[in-house]
């Protein structure tokens, strides 16, 4: 094909965006990728990535600092700011050059610049129209400030929290969820004063309330002051501070992160004029197979219905690139998309809570058991978490799991592997796990359901 003509054009280098290109172009087709910033999108270079590579070094301070009753001495151990900072820049431009490294191997084309859709269908970047068979957009979300504030040097997003030109001595991040327990889990552990704040009426408000409650009680033992049902407000900034209330408090820090609101990157598309439907949540409406009103078009990620999730991303990409390129495909069941925190404890979750299940009409039963029942909760000082599961009581169906422990967010996938392959309690209980491991608090769950966990 001419050089401005392609079989897909993906409109995003993020993890779905690069992930749909690389199987577009194993499928045999010519390929190529819009992106305006960076390979790997927001996701590698300032989300995701970033924030497991602090999260990673406020665990090892942690154990530097706090190891001496396992029998580990450690004096003088202080962090060091400005290398934290260069070796989180560090680990993302590594990642950004093994997508340009994999853009190269699977000879796809990467246009620099903010693409969009012309009438009919084809992509535009600047002053160049590149013609194409199918469309993949894959842009993925913005961050929104609360009402009647504006991002500034002081009232951060997630990426300017992680960022942050000098370790704070008090940060309040407003927003429970995911980001924002992350972002308060690794500064307590670098020795900054946190406010965590949530106008929901629990810290993770996706979670199952057994496993936010070993969440709430871990982080007011480090440290985080925990207020739920209180919106912020009268935010005032400073050149050295922000002041605002919450509830009936008010509080003055060196920086207040917003760790919510982030709305579709959509705005630039062209979608009117390509005539590509929004649905009622003012994301891009798609069918199971990604493709949306225009079916010369696909969307995939944070600008469709779903948790915005990058593995969810990923695995949406793949559908879109096969169905788009003629290849037998599967659409990706999303209610086996795994929620994962990664905050300490870590938090990871499948399907249902209980109460969503009970809200659902289904009649259930549960299994708990906590990680210190088995002998490696012990030895890995990884006691106080828990796995749960939900059952549905007539056939023994998982309809939801639910791990908190400090390696819960790789445990997850056991149970995901499970229910996909449609294994019931039945057969969980009866899976041999090795010995000593956390895992084999996943089986104990169980048999808990019946109430025959060994190690109770």
């Amino acid at each position: 094909m001419a050089d401005n003509s392609f079989d897909v054009i993906v409109i995003g280098g993020g993890p779905g965006g690069y992930v749909a290109a690389i199987r577009a172009a194993q499928l045999g087709k010519s390929t190529a990728v819009v992106e305006k910033d960076k390979s790997g999108g927001r996701c590698l270079n300032y989300a995701c990535i970033p924030a497991k590579t602090m999260l990673h070094t406020a665990e090892v301070f942690e154990h530097a600092t706090g190891s001496a009753d396992i029998g580990v001495k450690v004096s003088g151990a202080e962090l060091d700011w400005q290398a934290l900072g260069k070796r989180r820049t560090g680990v993302s431009a590594g990642l950004e050059g093994g997508v340009n490294g994999l853009f190269k191997k699977n000879k796809i084309k990467l246009i620099a610049g903010e693409g969009s859709l012309t009438e009919n269908g084809d992509v535009k970047v600047g002053d160049e129209t590149y013609r194409a068979d199918k469309v993949i957009l894959a842009t993925g979300s913005v961050a929104q400030p609360i009402p009647g504030v504006e991002f500034s040097d002081r009232v951060v997003d997630t990426w300017g929290a992680w960022s942050l030109p000098e370790q704070p001595k008090s940060i309040a991040v407003v927003g429970a969820g995911a980001s924002g327990a992350e972002i308060a889990s690794a500064y307590v552990r670098f020795g900054t004063e946190v406010k965590l704040i949530e106008m929901l009426d629990q810290i993770l408000p996706a979670e199952d309330k057994d496993a936010v409650r070993v969440v709430e009680r871990t982080f007011k033992k480090q440290g985080i002051e925990i207020s739920t049902g209180t919106p912020v407000e009268n935010v005032v900034v400073g050149k050295k501070s922000v002041k605002f209330t919450y509830g009936d408090n008010s509080a003055e820090v060196d920086y207040l992160a917003i760790a919510g609101g982030r709305v579709p990157d959509i705005e630039v598309l062209g979608l009117d004029a390509a005539k590509v439907e929004l649905d009622e949540d003012g994301r891009i409406k798609v069918d199971q197979y990604q493709r949306t009103s225009n079916e010369k078009v696909y969307a995939i990620g944070d600008i469709v219905r779903g948790a915005a999730l990058a593995h969810k991303a990923m695995e949406e990409g793949v559908v879109a690139a096969e169905h788009a390129s003629g290849a037998e495909t599967r659409p990706v069941n999303m209610d086996l998309i795994p929620g994962a925190t990664f905050c300490h404890p870590q938090v990871a979750s499948v399907g249902l809570t209980e109460a969503q299940a009970k809200e659902a009409g289904h009649d259930v039963k549960t299994g708990k058991f906590k990680l210190g029942g088995v002998g490696a909760g012990s030895v890995y000082d990884d006691r106080d978490g828990m796995v749960k599961l939900v059952v549905d009581k007539e056939y023994g169906e998982i309809i939801g799991a639910h791990i908190v422990g400090n390696r819960a967010c790789d445990m997850i996938a056991e149970l995901v592997a499970v229910m996909a392959l449609e294994g019931g309690i039945q057969e969980l209980q009866r899976i041999t796990h090795p010995h000593p491991t956390i895992s084999e608090a996943v089986v104990e769950s169980a048999r808990a359901v019946d109430g025959w966990a060994t190690h109770a």
